[in-house]
């Protein structure tokens, strides 16, 4: 076969084009036939074929212009065509579309070829863009209407190649193309394809393609509110899979921005996806259907993470249908469904509503199903976010604890996802907070505290060890603080100094929680080592568990169980409460809030109810660190 390539490369080089047009031609089909590119490699035919290209002859400059474009398939020859005055020959031709006579069979294969020779290849664009070449070809997309009907489509098809390999350049030719008009021009071809979609399919095809390199070669393209529209429309009536996955990708980067979200949600494409969903879900057995129907899930989602649009969809049908999905036995409709939930309970009011309808009951059932370690990982997350919401307002905790929130989750420690475990922890803490009941019963669980423990010292992931902290310190806070509260210093009350001695004897309650609590290996360290978290918040809540420890095993009034409270003396010094106070002055003192200075004093002052921890405080000088704290120091020079 190579031998033939050399005959007739060589036949080529040696015959005049004025000798006789047909052998030309005829010499010039035989070698766009080949189907290997890559034997034309050792060849040098730019020079042969510039001067073809220039020839009078149309017929021969068009099989000249496709074989050029088979050549240059081959990465070789793609370089050794990308000469100056050959791409300036093509592009003085697609000046002159459409032809006077209307065909455009040779504009398809200059296409063609000036197409393949810029695949890849810097050089031949840099070279398109010096002779203002992008001017030329950006023209060619605003060809409307074409004569030449039996080659319309592919006209169609290599402008759009073209363009795509030129633009694909990078950042530089794709803002060049903007101030060229480039958006204009396809929102006019968009503008056709949406009158008819199922006509101008291919048109479509051909267009979005250059959309999607424009979005991502220039940075915060916004399209014109119209545009997006008419990408929603077609995506509604088409039943073109690569279509509707084009219009989605676009649809996904325009929807971050909220004002998209919003336009896109009275235009009713939630609705729109809901019901293409519903038609065709059975339909999707194959790997690039599902990726299709998850991409269509993804863009409900994310436009419901707007707030106004949010709010709109509330008043829609497409509440109902999110509800609906619960049911569903397709695990990606389900998971859209719980996720939307999720986004809708974002208000008090949405979450109450959700309570009162049972709609938290369904999603607890949901999660009675999937709270193994072998069940999906992003149904679950889904679940717990979605849960987590409904139980902050307050009126729900009652209500949602009764349903049998706690028991459902509890099972799911087994799990060791980060993001689920980051989920379950937040979700256990939105719902003891004010839960003194609940709170008490959770300090009890082994197994619970056992694992929160080790999280808080094992997890890669930040948001597990912070939460596994935070966790234990609000089961601390909502089982004891309203007990102990009579210890803590108010305004107008005696010097903080004296707390130790003003607590009443009389004081009793039942200990049994926190004492089991506290017989888990690792929960004082894991408090003390709270007071150095990044976060001032944690420290806070550091500061109230350790008043709230305190108060309990280290006060006067708290004569029996001494072995706890010198247990809990000797991990204090073991575990260096006094170091980790001294660090948390000496990083954070500036940035204190007034709580967390009076939570700070209140802690250091209980702890003197120990003269083991008075010693212990005394040698990392916290009396002095106190009054370096800026805002006492304020409060002292008033």
């Amino acid at each position: 076969m190579a031998t033939e390539i050399d005959e007739l490369i060589e036949q080529l080089k040696t015959t005049s084009v004025s000798a006789g047009n047909s052998k030309t031609t005829n010499l010039l089909c035989e070698i766009s036939a080949t189907k290997d590119p890559k034997l034309f490699d050792k060849h040098e035919l730019a020079d042969c074929f510039l001067e073809l290209t220039q020839c009078e002859d149309t017929n021969v400059r068009k099989e000249a212009a496709k074989c050029i474009a088979e050549i240059t398939k081959s990465e070789v020859q793609r370089k050794k065509f990308t000469k100056r005055d050959i791409i300036a020959a093509f592009l003085e031709c697609l000046r002159q579309v459409p032809t006077p006579d209307g065909s455009m069979e040779l504009p398809i294969q200059i296409c063609r070829a000036l197409g393949n020779i810029c695949y890849l290849n810097d050089e031949a664009r840099d070279l398109i863009l010096e002779l203002e070449g992008d001017a030329v070809l950006l023209q060619l997309l605003d060809i409307a209407s074409i004569d030449d009907v039996a080659n319309a489509a592919q006209f169609i098809k290599v402008r759009g190649g073209l363009l795509s390999n030129y633009l694909l350049g990078g950042e530089g030719l794709a803002k060049r193309a903007m101030e060229l008009g480039v958006m204009k021009k396809l929102q006019a071809i968009i503008a056709t394809g949406a009158s008819n979609v199922e006509v101008h399919e291919d048109l479509l095809l051909n267009t979005l393609p250059l959309l999607s390199i424009l979005t991502e070669n220039v940075a915060d393209l916004n399209f014109e509110a119209s545009l997006n529209i008419q990408l929603s429309r077609i995506l509604a009536a088409s039943t073109n899979p690569d279509l509707a996955e084009m219009c989605l990708e676009l649809l996904h980067y325009q929807a971050e921005s909220d004002e998209v979200k919003l336009l896109l949600a009275k235009d009713g494409l939630c609705e729109t996806i809901y019901n293409l969903l519903e038609k065709y879900k059975t339909l999707a057995s194959t790997s690039e259907a599902r990726a299709l129907m998850k991409l269509a899930c993804e863009l409900i989602v994310l436009i419901l993470t707007g707030d106004e649009s949010m709010h709109y969809l509330y008043t829609t049908t497409l509440l109902k249908n999110m509800v609906d999905w619960l049911d569903s036995s397709d695990i990606d409709l389900l998971t859209t469904g719980v996720l939307a939930l999720g986004n809708f309970a974002r208000t008090d009011s949405h979450c109450i509503y959700f309570v009162e309808q049972q709609t938290m009951n369904k999603l607890l059932e949901v999660l009675a199903k999937n709270n193994g370690v072998k069940d999906d990982v992003r149904l679950q997350h889904a679940l717990l976010s979605a849960l987590r919401n409904l139980v902050i307002p307050k009126p729900n905790k009652n209500a949602v604890i009764q349903a049998g929130l706690v028991q459902t989750i509890l099972p799911m420690l087994e799990i060791h996802q980060p993001p689920v475990v980051f989920k379950l922890l937040g979700t256990l803490r939105m719902t003891v907070d004010g839960q003194e009941k609940l709170a008490l019963e959770l300090l009890k669980n082994k197994t619970l505290i056992e694992q929160l423990v080790h999280w808080s010292k094992s997890s890669d992931y930040a948001g597990v060890t912070g939460e596994s902290l935070r966790l234990m310190a609000w089961l601390i806070k909502h089982a004891y603080l309203s007990k102990i509260a009579y210890a803590l210093p108010r305004k107008g009350d005696a010097p903080a100094e004296q707390i130790a001695d003003r607590i009443p004897l009389t004081q009793d309650y039942d200990r049994t929680s926190l004492s089991e609590f506290l017989a888990n290996e690792g929960t004082v360290e894991a408090m003390v080592s709270m007071l150095t978290a990044q976060h001032l918040v944690m420290q806070n809540e550091a500061l109230i568990a350790l008043c709230i420890l305190s108060v309990v095993y280290l006060s006067q009034a708290h004569q029996a169980g001494q072995d706890q409270a010198q247990r809990l003396q000797d991990e204090l010094v073991k575990y260096e409460v006094g170091k980790k106070l001294a660090e948390l002055i000496s990083k954070s003192s500036d940035s204190m809030t007034k709580e967390i200075v009076e939570n700070l004093q209140n802690c250091v002052n209980l702890l003197k109810s120990s003269e083991k921890l008075v010693a212990h405080l005394d040698q990392h000088n916290i009396n002095e660190l106190l009054k370096s704290i800026p805002i006492l120091t304020e409060y002292c020079t008033l």
